[in-house]
């Protein structure tokens, strides 16, 4: 790195993944101590001067998310405090981007809320990856990247030559991840029609396109408890395809997911680490890092340049 005013810290979530993009960087990861008192509350103190540096804080809103979410939030307020140039926050995964909209009166748009807490605690700018909903940028008024594992998966799955593929997406929201990636493999996509009885529950009504003989390949931003990619899976063999590959950049696996996705007809499970996982996976997942790609967003942002430069596909 050209810049000797860059300082890389990390939060609780994910130090596995933070040590690797210093790996990357060729930068130390920086010294924070971060502890609880009895009553909960969190108590942060950096080790290191932060005068007029670069900061970046990686932190995942993963499981407890509340937890990891308010020590984010005290990490920027002490980095600020320190009179730190800048904080950019590194969130791999974007909690609450689930409720980005109201579907029915009197619910909270909790992603929006989210992002004004953020920049009202003084982060700089926001590096993230696949937002469950893209428009979710918007919601910041200040700088977010907002990048893209699909290349990273793509190449992956292009390399093991998988069999009459066919991408398929799990909803109508997924539509356009699917097609990207069946541009990128160069392989026709189907899209599953569900509808939602309540929160994690999902059931499979139709099916656009022609899925018998294929191998699935379904494309997820996230899998949380499981429950619809095992739908999925099912609604697909019943129409006759191959065993099914599972992508998706953001491994949450709640509750019973990772006994959920030891599958019978579940070839392989590919995810990402922008979510520390358990060391007790099933040996059927596959985890590819993000480390190189958010190694190399920092590197641009501190530098200069352009962040597109890093995917093959622009119309992300």
């Amino acid at each position: 790195m050209q810049s000797s005013k860059l300082r890389m810290f990390t939060g609780s979530s994910n130090p596995r993944l933070a040590l690797q993009i210093c790996q990357k960087l060729g930068v130390p990861l920086g010294h924070v101590t971060l502890s609880t008192f009895k009553s909960g509350e969190i108590y942060v103190h950096y080790e290191e001067t932060l005068r007029n540096c670069d900061v970046f804080i990686v932190q995942s809103f993963s499981h407890p998310i509340n937890e990891h979410f308010v020590e984010l939030l005290v990490m920027i307020d002490a980095a600020k405090r320190a009179s730190a140039r800048t904080v950019n926050i590194i969130v791999p995964y974007y909690g609450y981007a689930r409720q980005e909209r109201k579907a029915a009166p009197r619910e909270p748009i909790s992603a929006k809320m989210v992002a004004d807490v953020l920049t009202t605690a003084g982060a700089n700018r926001v590096i993230t990856i696949d937002l469950h909903a893209p428009a979710i940028q918007g919601f910041f008024n200040i700088p977010v990247d907002h990048l893209t594992a699909l290349d990273l998966i793509s190449e992956y799955l292009s390399a093991k030559r998988i069999v009459n593929p066919v991408i398929v997406s799990p909803d109508a929201g997924r539509a356009s991840t699917a097609e990207k990636l069946a541009d990128q493999l160069d392989s026709p996509f189907a899209i599953m029609i569900k509808k939602r009885p309540a929160h994690n529950e999902s059931v499979i009504t139709h099916v656009i396109g022609d899925v018998a003989g294929c191998t699935p390949i379904i494309i997820e931003d996230l899998i949380d408890t499981g429950t619809t990619i095992v739908n999925v899976v099912d609604s697909l063999k019943e129409r006759g395809t191959r065993d099914v590959y599972v992508c998706a950049t953001h491994p949450l696996f709640s509750a019973d997911a990772l006994i959920k996705l030891n599958h019978t007809h579940i070839q392989e499970v590919v995810v990402t680490d922008s979510i520390l996982l358990p060391e007790d996976c099933p040996q059927h997942f596959k985890v590819l890092s993000v480390a190189p790609m958010l190694a190399e967003a920092t590197r641009i942002i501190t530098n200069g340049g352009s962040i597109s430069t890093l995917f093959k596909y622009k119309g992300v």
